[in-house]
């Protein structure tokens, strides 16, 4: 019996001091057997926010940079437009040194000894080459026969002499030629500002010569505001601003192609009006669709443009190198617009001088600038005689 309980007592002993012991023993059966060779990645470190050990840097996100001073821009520089006077000069010294084809042919025909009725007809195919017209090339042939029978001219510099009091009558030296460049008085006694409205149809130059009329006026010491009613076209308020902005005009825009052109004169008139500007330049839309939306186009212009100052000059743009067949453009916008002047473009150089004679003649109006070049001060007044000087090369 006492060898039983010695038995016992160990067994017991185990079992109340090692019952944790014999909890883990069924757990460990029931691990999941992992094939043999696989191998068991220890666990990653839990991540620990810690804060830096005595003498630890930690780099901080750079700062950001303080902004760089901007200096102040210095205001731009305006151009300073050539004076108009004496600008045409520069048109006869170019046609004089290139030889121009119209003067050059003439005088090769008048300069030969005795002309028969050959040389007569050369010399009409060569003035209506030239875009003349048939009625005054017929005027000018008439006179130099007379004169050349009767005076017995043989003498090239007197034929030559003869040819020049000629066509310098048939381009007319008394037409005025001048930019009406008054405005209306208004009720408080004021001046208001004078309104140009130029016209034409696109491609002749009409934003560009707007741009080179402003320059000719601020030259004059004229005070100039510019209008951008030409809402058609995408790139012609932004071309006329840049026109402006060199010599320091503002210019009045829409910030929507296709807004009202009208809408966008009256606007620039009535900011030449609070400024106390002279003149008001408004560049025109250049379509000719037909000529019934062309005259409600231009004539809405006209009514909206009046309540704050009746223009006081419509220019009409014309391409002199289309000659004859830019006339019929022309005798719409006259008739529509009223036209009271004409600028010709890219007159220098070209064999159709002729033109001028031709649409003064058809339009009843003068012409009043030429356009000389490319250049930006290559817009000038119109002088009959030192034109003709350059076709003849004087």
């Amino acid at each position: 019996m006492n060898d039983v309980l010695l038995w016992l007592i160990p067994l017991v002993v185990v079992v109340a001091g090692g019952g944790t012991a014999a909890l883990l023993v069924p757990r460990a059966r029931r691990r999941r057997q992992l094939p043999p060779g696989t191998v068991v990645e220890p666990p990653a470190p839990r991540a620990e926010t810690t804060t830096p050990a005595a003498g630890t840097t930690v780099a901080e996100p750079p700062a950001p940079e303080a902004p760089a001073e901007v200096a102040p821009q210095a205001p731009p520089v305006l151009e300073r437009p050539e004076p108009a006077a004496g600008r045409l000069v520069r048109l006869r010294d170019r046609l004089a040194r290139s030889g121009s084809p119209l003067g050059a042919r003439l005088l090769a025909v008048l300069s030969r000894d005795q002309l028969t009725e050959d040389d007569w007809d050369e010399l009409e195919e060569t003035l209506l080459l030239a875009d003349i017209g048939a009625g005054p090339a017929g005027e000018l042939l008439d006179a130099l026969r007379t004169r050349v029978r009767v005076l017995g001219v043989s003498d090239p510099q007197a034929v030559r002499g003869l040819l020049r009091e000629e066509l310098v009558k048939l381009v007319d030296p008394t037409l005025d030629r001048s930019l009406h460049l008054t405005g209306p008085v208004a009720e408080d006694g004021t001046r208001k500002p004078a309104v140009m409205l130029v016209v034409g149809v696109n491609g002749t130059g009409k934003t560009t010569t707007v741009g080179k009329l402003a320059r000719v006026l601020v030259a004059e010491g004229k005070d100039v505001v510019l209008g951008a009613a030409d809402t058609f076209r995408a790139a012609a308020a932004d071309q006329l601003e840049t026109w402006g902005s060199r010599v320091g005009v503002p210019t009045v825009r829409s910030d929507r192609d296709g807004a009202d052109p009208a809408a966008v004169a009256f606007d620039a008139v009535r900011r030449g009006v609070a400024d106390g500007a002279d003149v008001v330049l408004v560049d025109t839309a250049g379509r000719l669709q037909n000529k019934a939306g062309l005259m409600d186009e231009l004539g809405k212009i006209t009514r909206v443009v009046s309540r704050e100052a009746a223009p006081s000059e419509v220019l009409l743009v014309l391409d002199a190198t289309t000659g004859q067949n830019g006339m019929t453009q022309a005798r719409v916008f006259a008739e529509v617009a009223g036209v009271t002047g004409i600028a010709l473009t890219k007159l220098d150089g070209t064999a159709k001088g002729g033109i001028v004679v031709a649409v003064q003649r058809e339009l009843g109006v003068p012409v009043k600038l030429v356009g000389l070049g490319e250049g930006p001060d290559d817009l000038a007044p119109f002088d009959a005689e030192q034109f003709v000087d350059g076709i003849l090369g004087a």
